[in-house]
Order: C-alpha cells, then structure tokens, then sequence
C-alpha cells in the first residue's frame, strides 16, 4: 500500500472517533446548523462529508447529547439548528478529562520514536 494512502487512514481513523466530541466542542460555544459546523470543521482541518456528519447528528440527537430546532433563514430556506443538551456538556466534559489524560500519554511515548523512513520497503 502506498505510504500516503496509509497515513491518510491513519487520519481519517483518528477523525472518526474524535468527531463526535468535535462536535460537541463547537456547539458547546453557539447553536448552529449543519453546514455551518462542517464549515468550522474543515476550517480547523478536521473534514468531514456530509454523508458522515448528518448521520453522526442524528445518532447524536437520539443519543441525548443535542437536540434541534428549526429556524427560517433568509429567503423561505428552514434551517436545522443544533444545541448541546445537559446530557451533551456532561459528555463532553467526561471526553476532555480523558482527552487530556490520554494525549500527552500517546505524546510521551511516540516522541522518541524514530519515524520509519517512507522510502524503505514494508520487511513483512
């Protein structure tokens, strides 16, 4: 498998199991509707399709941690607009206790690792 194809993985793994909290972490701030938190998701260089986060939203909407509301916008265009329940802010305070125990655990221990050079062939 090509190097870049795999560190792409590696990425795109680490972002699917931290977006929701992402998630979380903006509307912590506002309300907002969907294209606006992929918008400030990509702005922060954490993509994420719309075939992912509407689905994610959803599941998040039955799990307890936001609930929606409608609002008209300019022009007779309805918006969904999301806000983080009680249940929501719990999770996402129960994901930065962990988050800032974990990171500089997986910091301390890849920081002295010696990258393997991309140019060298897999030996398996």
């Amino acid at each position: 498998m090509e190097q870049g194809g795999s560190r792409e993985r590696i990425a795109t793994n680490i972002r699917k199991g931290v977006l929701e909290y992402c998630v979380l972490a903006l509307l912590a701030d506002r309300d907002c509707y969907g294209l606006e938190l992929a918008e400030a998701l990509v702005e922060r260089g954490l993509s994420a399709s719309e075939g992912s986060l509407y689905p994610l939203l959803a599941r998040m909407r039955q799990a307890g941690t936001v609930d929606t509301r409608w609002e008209a916008s300019a022009g007779s265009r309805r918006r969904r607009y999301y806000t983080l329940t009680c249940q929501g802010h719990r999770q996402l305070g129960l994901f930065v206790g962990v988050w800032h125990d974990l990171s500089p655990q997986v910091d301390a221990l890849v920081r002295d690792t010696a990258a393997p050079d991309p140019t060298k062939e897999d030996p398996a």
